[in-house]
């Protein structure tokens, strides 16, 4: 086996060790950006929530109109 192939230059070692500084530079990044879309999802799903509670209220509500609309209708 020929020795040197194996063998690293300076040059190879600081590119490897600044190609992995970058790495663990996205890492970082990378979970940044996932917790805040994680909190970005669960701010959204708590807000949908509100929405579809405040939807139903009113279709309750309409419904309820509806029907007094509907007896006073009969009523008259």
């Amino acid at each position: 086996m020929d020795s040197d192939k194996n063998q690293y230059t300076e040059d190879d070692l600081r590119q490897l060790e600044q190609r992995i500084d970058e790495l663990i530079d996205t890492v970082g990044l990378l979970k940044n950006e996932n917790t805040s879309l994680r909190q970005q999802k669960d701010k959204l799903a708590t807000e949908r929530s509100q929405l579809i509670e405040k939807t139903e209220m009113a279709r309750s509500r309409v419904e309820a109109m509806i029907s007094r609309l509907r007896s006073l209708e009969l009523g008259s």
